[in-house]
């Protein structure tokens, strides 16, 4: 209804931008984050620090840590997380090629940025057990309480996770 209520060129102009997404946007063959460019400007910029690898489920967690302007690493888009529920499995993922990729170039340490979830708790174990023979640094994003936050309305397992990370005041 909304598009039905815009301009005739309206329409028009959104189905000329779908079809340039479907043509122009790929996954980089490096990391696999959405692009144009292969590889993709995180790649390709030599100002990061190419040893360090953060490891995300999707390109949104990826944007989402890019915001913060914190990381000055490179990433690794594992597109999802394992889930044998639904049938998923490291075949289904960017993890073999993130193996390729640790034994081919030169990382000192693994980020493990996936989602403080069942899949992503399972999917960030499943890698660092693949990753431990080769000698590089696994750490994983610490898990507690946001700040601001109010402790009586935190959740048990953010609560419980705060509590196993803490660190010196």
């Amino acid at each position: 209804m909304h598009i039905l209520r815009q301009p005739a060129d309206y329409a028009q102009a959104l189905a000329e931008s779908l079809t340039d997404v479907a043509e122009k946007i790929r996954f980089c063959s490096r990391c696999f984050h959405l692009t144009e460019a292969d590889p993709c400007v995180l790649c390709a910029d030599l100002r990061r620090n190419q040893q360090i690898v953060c490891v995300v489920e999707e390109s949104s967690d990826l944007l989402a840590i890019e915001r913060t302007r914190e990381f000055r690493g490179v990433y690794h888009v594992l597109q999802g997380a394992l889930s044998p529920l639904d049938g998923i499995g490291p075949e289904n993922l960017k993890i073999g090629e993130l193996l390729r990729r640790l034994r081919t170039e030169e990382i000192r340490e693994l980020i493990l940025a996936t989602n403080p979830n069942v899949t992503g708790d399972a999917t960030a174990l499943y890698i660092s057990k693949m990753v431990k023979p080769l000698n590089i640094r696994v750490t994983k994003l610490a898990a507690g309480i946001p700040v601001g936050g109010n402790i009586e309305y935190i959740d048990q397992m953010t609560l419980a996770r705060a509590l196993e990370s803490r660190m010196e005041y």
